[in-house]
């Protein structure tokens, strides 16, 4: 078993985001978190189940080159969300 907080594997990635591979599904889960932000229970539940079963506080490094901070996980998938780059770790 995965520790909580700690991401999803690769394989659990695949899995985690297998609904969201259709661009409209993908739009639709990041618009839920544009319009309700990470307070919304449905936003925090994904961040949970991402994270398995915690949402880490920040600040948050990923594996982007050029950009590798940011200043919570809400942040991060936010960017996430915008780029259009759902499989990028933290």
């Amino acid at each position: 078993a995965q520790q909580p907080g700690t991401p999803l594997s690769d394989q659990e990635y695949h899995k985690f985001f297998k609904f969201l591979r259709i661009t409209i599904q993908a739009s639709t889960a990041c618009h839920l978190r544009e319009l309700y932000g990470c307070k919304n229970s449905l936003v925090q539940r994904l961040d949970e189940y991402e994270n398995h079963g915690i949402i880490p506080p920040g600040p948050i490094c990923s594996e982007l080159q050029g950009n590798p901070f940011f200043s919570n996980f809400c942040t991060f998938s936010l960017y996430r969300c915008i780029m259009k780059k759902y499989f990028i770790k933290v």
